[in-house]
């Protein structure tokens, strides 16, 4: 395993979370990824809150790592509806927490496609993008033990994984929104006809492009509809012009900001999610959190009531639908399941670090 670099940037002021706000890159050179292919000067992008706390043997005993979702950044946490897991008394107050959010390996501001390789960029699965993350929390930032991780969608999935693979590495853990099932059915066919509108598109030019394919466009419309609440919509939108107007902006604001090569292998990268074999090496206290209006987690599948029992010391919360709840976004929404995570985290037992 070769060095990182880590470079550290400028240190910010975090505004009323009241802690050290920090960001930074490490670099990872020669990483293989499991389809073969390695990528010179492959670098990981992160975001801390607050402040390290070793214990005598020296070991960190307050990190919390937060994992996005697909398409996301460690800067959808510093949405109003999550950042207040963050303040003054809050189950995860950066006054005394250590909050650690990276951009995934082909996201935001870590090595991704659309920097320059476009469709030669190493086609990334999830067990690399959760390698890669464990190799930054260790080796960049000197974390050999987190009080949790946690993550929502794609972070959710990841969680699973690193309770999986690092069984001793945590406290405890909370997955927002997925199972810990390979992925298939509609959650699977959605995906492929993202692939396929990108990928099928002649303008995309087998990646080649220089203006976005209108193929991207197509795929922003099927994720919309997949991740979105319709009593939110049908709140937010009451009328026909309204409704109309409202996707409108939406799928031109998430145009104007995503790359189609980026979106494509983001989706790509579940093709080798399935830890349903392995449920039973979780050895951390896990709270999994669901919400009845999530399309792309349909309760209906009864997936999380056949798989938990084989976790032990897990715990399942399907979040009845409410005024509260954004289908597939509630799990950014902090309020629509503080009252299961704040007491969870509370009462995390110390796990020996290992």
């Amino acid at each position: 395993m070769r060095a990182i670099v880590l470079v550290t940037l400028a240190v910010t002021a975090a505004g009323p979370l009241r802690a050290q706000r920090d960001s930074g890159t490490v670099a990872i050179p020669g990483f293989l990824f499991a389809s073969g292919e390695t990528l010179p000067g492959l670098h990981l992008f992160y975001r801390t809150l607050g402040k390290p706390r070793r214990d005598a043997a020296g070991v960190v005993r307050n990190a919390v790592l937060i994992l996005h979702g697909t398409g996301g950044t460690g800067v959808q946490f510093f949405a109003p509806s999550f950042v207040e897991l963050f303040g003054p008394g809050a189950a995860l107050d950066t006054s005394t927490t250590y909050i650690i959010l990276p951009d995934d390996v082909g996201h935001g501001r870590s090595s991704k496609p659309s920097d320059g390789p476009h469709a030669r960029f190493p086609h990334y699965g999830y067990a690399d993008m959760v390698a890669l993350e464990y190799r930054l929390v260790t080796e960049g930032l000197h974390v050999t033990h987190l009080r949790l991780v946690m993550g929502t969608s794609m972070g959710c999935m990841h969680s699973w994984l690193w309770v999986e693979r690092y069984p001793d590495f945590m406290d405890g853990a909370v997955p927002l929104a997925c199972a810990p099932a390979q992925i298939a059915g509609r959650n699977r066919m959605m995906r492929q006809m993202i692939l396929t509108d990108i990928r099928g598109d002649p303008a995309w030019r087998d990646g080649e492009y220089t203006a976005q394919p209108p193929g991207l466009g197509a795929a922003l419309q099927l994720l919309f509809m997949m991740t979105s609440s319709s009593w939110q919509l049908q709140r937010a939108a009451p009328t026909r012009d309204s409704a109309d107007a409202y996707v409108t902006r939406w799928i031109a604001g998430r145009a104007a900001a995503t790359d189609a090569n980026d979106m494509l292998y983001q989706f790509d990268a579940s093709r080798d999610y399935d830890p349903s074999a392995d449920l039973e090496r979780i050895t951390a206290p896990v709270l999994a959190i669901n919400s009845a209006d999530d399309v792309v987690n349909p309760p209906e599948l009864g997936l999380m009531e056949r798989l938990l029992p084989r976790v032990k010391g897990g715990r399942y919360v399907l979040i009845p639908i409410s005024p509260v709840t954004r289908g597939h976004g509630t799990h950014t929404v902090a309020a629509a399941w503080t009252q299961w995570f704040t007491p969870f985290v509370a009462q995390l037992a110390q796990r020996p670090a290992r």
